[in-house]
């Protein structure tokens, strides 16, 4: 059975019985039934055509439900519009449906939520984990919008900014785990790039490049995780930084700055330093003040107050940290670096400790580990 198969035929098998008049959450019933069926068939008659099965089957499934419910939703006139099963078009939807799922009646959050979880393939808990709420909070945001969109028609699309927040959010979710995922979301920025004359789309386009050209030295043969400054710049993708700081110079050559944008200046100015120890980070300290008035976002604040400690020292860093409410995730691990390079190396391993016990992942858990055990090391000595 082949499941990234599956999975690459889904939205677009989606996005068909949308614009066929199902609504959305019947349509996602429908194909996560048909996908059901398929690894129970398939194992053992695979089709010639399979997306054109996947269609046929999810359009049975749908209409079956459709007739169980004919009294209260009234729509007995799709029952007779079953597709004819046969080669279905090879047209990428995948696009199209994350504005159709950006529907004004949901509110930007839950359009996300939503798109994330049906079109994007995230789980609840990495939903949950990128907007840094409870994983309980967020099935009850998707539950939500799911009966918000049940049986309204996808025939108003939603903003671009909507869709650029799935977009981050997808790209985010792969670039710390499956490079696939984040590939998918470069390819579909590029697509909307073409599609809309937006300095913003540019702007995330940009970004995704410039932190995309550095996935080969994020991790050692091993599998950890290695820190931006101790990276083997040598493997960076040169061709991807230098598309990305072009796209970007045009971007924000046009005067209307936005978060996106300012992520990009950032990551650009990262890349740009032939050494971890020429980096410019008065600038990117600049940048973050930028973003920061745009988002206001507690994270953006963390992260500058990091770029404090190596623009101004360890100490203006932790003076800068100390105003951040401390259970912000990785504000721990900041934390230990910030009195690290102060020399604190006692109160750095504790911290180091502590954050792994706090860690998202498996990867950065190990790395902190790795981080406290050598301090303590360092201490015995």
């Amino acid at each position: 059975m082949n499941e990234a198969l599956l999975r690459s035929l889904t939205p677009s098998v989606l996005a068909i019985l949308v614009r066929r008049g199902a609504d959305f959450a019947a349509a996602e019933d429908a194909v996560q039934d048909a996908l059901v069926e398929a690894v129970r068939v398939w194992p053992a008659d695979p089709p010639r055509d399979p997306k054109g099965w996947l269609i046929t089957a999810a359009w049975r499934k749908f209409l079956d439900a459709t007739r169980a419910e004919t009294a209260r939703r009234r729509r007995e006139d799709l029952v007779d519009e079953e597709p004819a099963p046969g080669p279905a078009p090879g047209v990428d939807d995948t696009l199209q449906l994350y504005f159709l799922c950006a529907h004004p009646s949901l509110t930007p959050s839950s359009a996300v939520a939503l798109t994330l979880r049906a079109v994007g393939g995230l789980t609840t808990r990495q939903i949950a984990r990128a907007y840094l709420v409870p994983e309980a909070t967020m099935a009850q945001r998707i539950s939500r919008a799911k009966r918000t969109v049940s049986g309204v028609r996808f025939d108003r699309p939603g903003d671009v900014a909507t869709v650029l927040r799935v977009l981050y959010l997808v790209f985010n979710e792969g670039y710390s785990g499956d490079v696939d995922l984040a590939a998918e979301a470069i390819r579909l920025t590029r697509q909307l790039a073409g599609a809309i004359d937006h300095p913003e789309v540019s702007g995330l386009l940009a970004l995704m490049l410039l932190h995309h050209a550095r996935r080969a030295g994020r991790t050692a043969p091993d599998g950890s995780l290695v820190p931006l400054a101790e990276q083997d710049r040598t493997r960076w993708d040169t061709e991807s930084i230098a598309e990305g700081v072009e796209i970007l110079q045009a971007a924000l050559a046009r005067d209307r700055l936005g978060e996106f944008q300012a992520q990009a200046a950032i990551a650009a100015l990262h890349a740009d330093a032939p050494t971890a120890e020429e980096t410019d980070w008065v600038q990117i300290v600049e940048w973050y003040d930028e973003l920061a008035g745009l988002t206001d976002s507690p994270v953006v604040r963390l992260n500058r107050a990091v770029a404090v400690g190596e623009a101004d020292g360890p100490r203006a860093g932790l003076a800068a940290l100390a105003t951040l409410d401390e259970s912000l995730p990785r504000h721990t691990a900041a934390a230990a670096y910030l009195h690290e390079r102060d020399g604190d190396l006692t109160t750095a391993a504790r911290l180091y400790a502590e954050a792994a016990g706090k860690a998202p992942t498996l990867p950065e858990r190990d790395h902190l580990t790795r981080r406290a055990a050598r301090l303590n090391a360092l201490g015995r000595h």
